[in-house]
């Protein structure tokens, strides 16, 4: 270890082309995210001495580093899901702060929807059939069968409602009609989500998230490095991750998430409290998931997720908490491992660069503390990296 200590920051963030692309390949949208991260910080390939992608080709990082014209001397390609972003970005996080590395890339790039539409079945909803998910897959219990299972007990054990549940929808949808990126931005309302064609009891259509294309990029940087980028940069105060099983007989509390554990840890690194946050980006590939993560964070008690979410507390305008201010995965873009997406959003919004969507607190002020928490699996992992302005 040659140098420690050193603070970090995000330089540097980017969305490819997303919703319906047509006509292009993972490579090239994690190529083209990561092309607009370093000019959004004003840095060119050259100086990107780390660099993590997952998801893309079966050497990624190598292939992908190659395809970008990088030749990094730190890589991961750490794999747990949803959560990987969150993940990566606390290895590289802590790979800068100890010296190893000056600026580390974070790439993704997904043809999740044309892939469907072209008929090229990529992935199973059951994620395979080895090791402990045998037991599982031949039984139907797929990835959605599995997160209706969690949402279910929830709603036995703490009296959580349907409509609860399709509130973090509504909100979710109300927040997409102020991003122009989102490729669902038509209000619904409760009512709408419920009658919907049921998917997995009790989810219908709308508790769960849609299937887009799309790429995003981050760059973390050591501080010496940010001070000569264009952006102001935003800081990593703190990470935490967990991983907690991948058999669903294997987890302790179906209404407990490892955001726990995660997000204790991030917190407390960064010497903050959960009421000092200004906005939330949460991993949503279904409304529950929202929930049960906004109990785990600490923003509301164990069992009272139903109630918190209500009243328009998650809104951009008006809310207490703004969630998932971009639309989230229920109607902004979802193209597979969306927590890349998550630290995007937040650092626009702690820049003050979301436009219409833009939170604003008390005064007018912008947000200064945003977490973003990513989820892998069935709650199999969770990431959560706070960060500050």
């Amino acid at each position: 270890m040659t140098r420690v200590s050193r603070n970090v920051a995000v330089a540097g963030v980017a969305l490819s082309e997303c919703g319906r692309v047509a006509d292009a390949t993972p490579y090239a949208l994690g190529a083209q995210a990561a092309r607009r991260a370093l000019a959004d910080a004003g840095l060119d390939r050259s100086e990107v001495d780390g660099f993590a992608s997952a998801g893309l080709g079966t050497l990624a990082p190598v292939e992908v580093a190659e395809y970008l014209g990088l030749r990094p001397t730190w890589v991961d390609s750490t794999s747990v899901g949803g959560s990987t972003w969150e993940v990566m970005a606390a290895h590289a996080a802590d790979a800068i702060a100890a010296g190893h590395a000056d600026a580390v890339l974070l790439v993704y790039g997904s043809t999740a929807r044309a892939d469907v539409k072209a008929g090229r079945r990529t992935g199973e909803l059951s994620f395979g059939t080895r090791g402990p998910l045998q037991f599982e897959a031949p039984y139907g219990h797929t990835l959605v069968a599995k997160y209706a299972m969690a949402a279910r007990r929830h709603m036995i054990e703490h009296g959580t409602t349907i409509e609860q549940l399709a509130e973090v929808a509504v909100q979710a949808r109300a927040n997409a009609a102020l991003n122009p990126e989102a490729m669902f931005r038509t209000p619904i309302t409760v009512d709408e989500v419920l009658a919907g064609p049921l998917i997995a009891d009790p989810f219908t259509k709308l508790h769960c998230c849609l299937r887009s294309d799309g790429g995003a990029a981050v760059l973390l940087t050591a501080e010496e490095v940010a001070r000569d980028c264009r952006t102001a940069p935003v800081w990593v105060l703190g990470t935490g991750e967990h991983v907690s099983h991948a058999a669903m007989s294997e987890w302790p509390d179906f209404t407990v998430s490892p955001a726990a554990v995660s997000g204790r840890l991030a917190f407390g690194r960064a010497g903050v409290r959960p009421a000092e946050i200004d906005l939330a980006e949460i991993y949503d590939a279904f409304t529950y998931m929202t929930l049960v993560t906004l109990e785990d964070l600490g923003f509301c008690a164990k069992g009272e997720g139903g109630a918190f979410v209500g009243k328009n507390r998650l809104l951009v305008r008006g809310g207490d908490l703004p969630v998932n201010t971009d639309g989230g995965g229920l109607s902004a873009q979802h193209p597979g491992m969306r927590g890349l997406f998550l630290l995007v959003e937040a650092v626009r919004q702690l820049r003050g660069e979301a436009g219409e969507r833009q939170v604003r607190r008390a005064g007018g002020r912008l947000p200064a503390l945003a977490v973003a928490s990513g989820t892998g699996g069935w709650f199999c992992s969770s990431g959560t990296v706070v960060l500050g302005r």
